[in-house]
């Protein structure tokens, strides 16, 4: 994540740059998880377009543009080469706090929970990591996985247990995690996992689930979040309506055929999951697919008193446009 907070210092000292697009094309970044399903339905039945033509903007299009991680995506919304960006939430409150403001929330997108899976068959809790365990995460201290590991031992044992684990956590993708979690030879043990990576490890009967996210949060965190820059948003009004509605009509597809969601996930991401599983986990008390930024502001704020990102957002109004508030409210 380090290079993240780099290019956002570089953001506030240049100023974030303005795109190139033509007059009539809006880029957005997106990632091929679950939990970015109401984008990829957005794309596949070309909802932004709908909802754009309904708003008085018929040649408004949308180029979805794929990216292997939510930092890549994050540099080319610095870099002028898309508007607007859906990846984890934590990546977000970096850039919302580097940038001042600059760069805000438009919608919630989606989240799932999160489990820490681990093949040491002796780990049933938090506290029965040792020394010679190893938990990976995608990004050291400020990927969501690393944020809900500190939040859940800060919960346990209080503020000053929130680092305990920070000797034995390194940092791996999800990819080369999961393939290291199956290998009994393997140094690392333990991975804080994502869907589909999670429920290809669940599938081995070595390994099992110490905990998940959704066991911090009273209701389900909306874990992925789309933003802008600013400036943007307040020079594009129809652009924001458009994909705020675009994701509503895809959430409540997903509500009410999941079976159909899931079969278009696999289609759109080539995971090789079974159908029946995705749609499990569509259903899932621990899943969401709504624009209501849920669960947002406890995260960015726990960041900001760990000292991780340097600016404290107070109300969800510090960080989201005023279009979802209002419609959320």
């Amino acid at each position: 994540m380090k290079f993240v907070m780099r290019l956002a210092a570089v953001a506030i000292a240049a100023g974030l740059t303005s795109g190139a697009a033509g007059a009539e094309e809006v880029r957005f970044a997106k990632q091929l998880q679950v939990n970015n399903l109401p984008s990829m339905l957005v794309e596949h039945d070309k909802l932004f377009e709908k909802h754009a033509a309904a708003l008085g903007e018929p040649d408004l299009t949308a180029n979805w543009l794929t990216f292997a991680n939510g930092g890549a995506a994050v540099d080319a919304m610095i870099s002028g080469n898309v508007e607007f960006v859906s990846v984890g939430l934590t990546n977000f409150g970096v850039i919302w706090a580097r940038t001042g403001g600059k760069v805000k929330g438009v919608a919630g997108v989606g989240g799932v929970a999160l489990p820490l899976l681990t093949r040491n068959p002796d780990v049933k809790t938090l506290d029965d990591f040792k020394s010679s365990d190893r938990i990976a995460v995608p990004t050291v201290k400020v990927s969501n996985q690393a944020v809900m590991l500190s939040m859940a031992l800060a919960k346990l044992h209080g503020p000053e247990a929130r680092n305990k684990l920070d000797e034995q956590t390194v940092q791996l993708g999800h990819s080369d995690a999961l393939q290291a979690l199956l290998n009994p030879q393997h140094e690392v043990n333990t991975h804080f996992s994502t869907p589909p990576y999670s429920i290809i490890a669940m599938k081995d009967p070595r390994i099992h689930k110490v905990m998940d996210s959704n066991e911090l949060f009273d209701a389900p965190l909306n874990s992925n979040v789309m933003f802008a820059q600013t400036a943007y948003h307040d020079a594009n009004p129809v652009a924001v309506q458009a994909i705020i509605a675009a994701l509503n009509e895809a959430n409540a597809m997903i509500a009410a055929d999941p079976e159909r969601a899931a079969e278009l996930y696999l289609q759109i991401s080539g995971d090789k999951l079974d159908k029946q599983d995705v749609v499990a986990l569509l259903k899932d008390r621990g899943t969401i697919f709504s624009t209501k930024p849920q669960g947002t502001l406890e995260v960015v704020q726990y960041m900001a008193d760990t000292g991780l990102i340097p600016k404290r957002p107070e109300t969800l109004q510090d960080m989201f446009f005023p279009e979802i508030l209002a419609e959320t409210n």
